[in-house]
């Protein structure tokens, strides 16, 4: 089984035991592995192509995926350098983005 959730803005295709990367958010520390849970499921469908395969307008009813947080991190820095030339304009700016590490757990639909 597998399904398509929306979360920040993104589209993820997520199945049992699939670990992704989703925007770091507030969550309980006094936990080990705190759940999370994806409520705005767009599709869910079998594999197989056998089972039934239900398409939400815009969510499907009743449906969500569940995970637990893996590691909480922090990518790569992305430089950003602006400049014009014989003008003795320059500008340095620099970005680490958050984000958590999921681990899938559980579709229900």
């Amino acid at each position: 089984m597998y399904a398509i959730i929306e979360d920040s803005g993104s589209q993820i295709i997520v199945r049992e035991g699939d670990v992704i990367r989703v925007a770091s958010r507030d969550i309980d520390s006094s936990e080990s592995n705190p759940p999370i849970t994806f409520d705005r499921v767009l599709f869910v469908g079998d594999e197989s192509g056998e089972g039934e395969s239900r398409i939400g307008a815009p969510v499907v009813e009743g449906a969500k995926v569940l995970g637990e947080l893996s590691k909480a991190d922090r990518t790569d820095k992305v430089s950003v350098i602006k400049f014009k030339r014989r003008k003795n304009y320059r500008r340095r700016k620099s970005h680490r983005q958050d984000y958590l590490e999921v681990k899938i757990t559980q579709i229900q639909a």
